[in-house]
């Protein structure tokens, strides 16, 4: 698939087959993860994979029941290691940075499974304690980003987007 194709076909996918991701693909999806950009190159990110039915129910249930999470076949979880950034920005990289770091690394991560044609779905709606607490992350990782893995179980549905020109300000707002 060409860049600008997947960019634009890339959509959240909430339903999956029940198949499996090889995982040679969630390698080579996590290692396109691992090429964005983070401040300072710090590289902050932890991908935890969960494909258990138990630790993907849990992983739901953190996300206040949002039972679709269980249905797929994997989760990754993205965390920051808190220290890690906190010890190269100060409180800055903790409560911003982090924030970034992963982000940067979700939209790699979709992408290259979009290119690899699995669906993904950002989940940000959850509660961090709860996540913590399922995957046993030390207590200076903090989730930031859960997103579930699969092949699509019908053809997305495209969502409508914005035009560049209603959202572009040149010089000033």
């Amino acid at each position: 698939m060409q860049f600008d194709e997947c960019i634009r076909t890339r959509t959240s996918v909430r339903s999956y087959r029940p198949d499996p991701v090889p995982d040679n693909i969630m390698r080579r999806i996590i290692e396109a993860a691992t090429r964005a950009p983070s401040s300072g190159n710090v590289q902050d990110w932890e991908f935890v994979i969960v494909k258990t039915p138990e630790g993907k129910a849990a992983l739901a249930s953190a996300a206040f029941d949002q039972g679709f999470i269980s249905t797929a076949p994997a989760v990754v979880v993205i965390c920051s290691d808190l220290e890690k950034i906190t010890n190269a920005y100060g409180e800055r990289g903790r409560a911003l940075y982090s924030v970034q770091n992963t982000s940067a690394a979700a939209q790699n991560l979709m992408l290259a499974a979009w290119d690899n044609g699995i669906g993904t779905c950002w989940i940000g709606a959850f509660n961090e304690e709860a996540v913590k607490e399922a995957l046993v992350l030390p207590a200076d990782m903090r989730p930031l980003a859960m997103i579930t893995m699969g092949y699509p179980a019908s053809k997305p549905i495209l969502s409508k987007r914005r035009p560049a020109g209603e959202v572009m300000h040149w010089e000033t707002f």
